[in-house]
């Protein structure tokens, strides 16, 4: 209540950019990433557990991973084996992962996506 009011001259862009600049860190701690791991009906069993190994990565870090099978052309008409990989993958990763949305066909992509498990 001081006569004359105390006040400081700043640039207002500059306190803006603080201030946005503040509110994306506060956000950044908690977000979770989804990663995706591609694949094809006829990928080879060495290339998947490859690609496998790199979704453990990805979880590990905390992170959530898609895993996306692609069909192209007469593969649609073989979606039990897309069914199948996506089984035995989640039973590769045992109890490490939960299965948050199932094996689904959409169009012509089959999608899954896991979690890290909470222990």
């Amino acid at each position: 209540m001081e006569r004359p009011p105390v006040c400081r001259i700043m640039d207002y862009g500059k306190y803006k950019y603080h201030l946005k600049k503040k509110q994306k860190d506060r956000g950044a701690r908690a977000q979770v990433v989804m990663k995706e791991v591609r694949l094809r009906p006829k990928t080879d069993d060495h290339d998947r557990q490859i690609k496998i190994h790199r979704a453990r990565q990805f979880l590990e870090s905390g992170n959530k991973v898609q895993f996306t099978m692609l069909f192209r052309g007469r593969e649609r008409a073989h979606a039990n084996i897309g069914f199948e990989v996506f089984k035995s993958i989640v039973d590769g990763f045992g109890d490490d992962v939960k299965l948050e949305r199932p094996p689904k066909m959409e169009g012509r992509r089959m999608t899954m996506v896991v979690s890290p498990a909470k222990h």
